[in-house]
């Protein structure tokens, strides 16, 4: 039977890839000489370090350019609060990956209620749909790209 899975990935390389580029676009810009400020990547959580809050603005509209180009999709990123004291302030982002439990319930429900002749199971991280004809799939995949999820998601997997 044909199939296909949703998931929610990034392409983590290309984060530290464009956390690369955004540092040295901020070490060479006039504006943030002198000010420490840099960016820091640990695993999926990505720290950006100021002087000011004017300055963590900046850095973010950098670092999100950047980000664009490479391909990453900025929906994944979880934004924190700006945290301030004194004269440093920092930024934490997360790089959400894969499905939550909650984000999978209502993908499931999505469909379901297109009713659309297709099966679809929750396994871990990912959604997995089954269907008879080819056609049911892709009508689900063009429904999924329609509506306004929280979080990019793609398709893999796909079995005729």
């Amino acid at each position: 039977m044909p199939s296909f899975d949703v998931v929610s990935e990034v392409n983590m390389p290309e984060v530290r890839n464009a956390v690369d580029q955004a540092n040295r676009e901020i070490s060479t810009r006039f504006d943030f000489k002198g000010s420490g400020a840099h960016i820091e990547q640990a695993d999926t959580v990505v720290t950006l370090h100021a002087s000011s809050e004017f300055q963590i603005d900046q850095m973010l509209d950098i670092m999100l350019g950047k980000f664009a180009k490479r391909g990453v999709d900025i929906a994944c990123l979880d934004k924190g609060k700006v945290e301030a004291a004194g004269n440093k302030a920092r930024q934490a982002l997360t790089v959400r990956q894969g499905i939550d439990a909650e984000q999978a319930r209502k993908i499931v429900k999505l469909i379901k209620d297109s009713k659309s002749k297709v099966q679809v199971s929750i396994q871990g991280e990912q959604v997995r749909v089954t269907g008879k004809k080819r056609d049911d799939l892709q009508e689900v995949i063009a429904l999924l790209r329609q509506s306004k999820l929280d979080l990019p998601v793609q398709f893999t997997n796909f079995r005729d």
